[in-house]
């Protein structure tokens, strides 16, 4: 019998299931040490850059008007470039996000997966509205034209209009002299 149940253990392997409890519940207590050093060394930063940033507070029970205004300016100057170092963080936070999306899109560019934009929809009819608009402007010039009358300006007129006026009275004594 003994040698029955040594065999079943041996088959079953290291990592019995009673095995695999324990060491999930070790895993379990071992990261939730871990996670919460972590939260202690984070707050504990926090800490000290809160205090690093504002200071020690001032004794202004005792001061005098000048040692006033000293800290007045101290609190402001220190104010001031903390304003500065928050904007200075945004913009690189900004800076970082647009990089990120521009890095995506040239990824989703190399991939072959474009972003499809959204169709708007158009109707059919004004298409075809667009066009007769457009005859009947068209139409419109046309009648707005001025009708010229083509015998003003005939060859005929314009070739006795270019001709000098000793011309015409040469041309008038041939017509007569054949006459005679």
């Amino acid at each position: 019998m003994e040698e029955a149940s040594k065999a079943k253990k041996a088959k079953k392997g290291f990592m019995t299931p009673e095995r695999k409890k324990k060491l999930r519940l070790l895993l379990r207590k071992k990261a939730a040490e871990e996670l919460k050093k972590e939260q202690e060394r984070k707050a504990a930063e926090r800490r000290r850059i809160i205090e690093e940033r504002c200071g020690k507070p001032k004794n202004v029970e005792d001061a005098n008007e000048d040692m006033l205004k000293d800290i007045v300016k101290e609190y402001f100057n220190r104010m001031y470039t903390c304003e500065g170092q928050k904007w200075d963080l945004e913009f690189e936070v900004r800076k970082r996000d647009w990089e990120i999306s521009d890095l995506n899109a040239q990824v989703n560019d190399l991939r072959g997966k474009f972003v499809k934009p959204t169709l708007k929809k158009v109707s059919k009819y004004e298409n075809k509205f667009a066009k007769l608009q457009k005859k009947a402007a068209e139409f419109n010039f046309r009648n707005q034209l001025k009708v010229v009358k083509k015998k003003e300006f005939t060859l005929e007129e314009e070739d006795k209009e270019k001709k000098p006026d000793w011309s015409k009275k040469g041309d008038s004594k041939e017509e007569a002299a054949p006459a005679n």
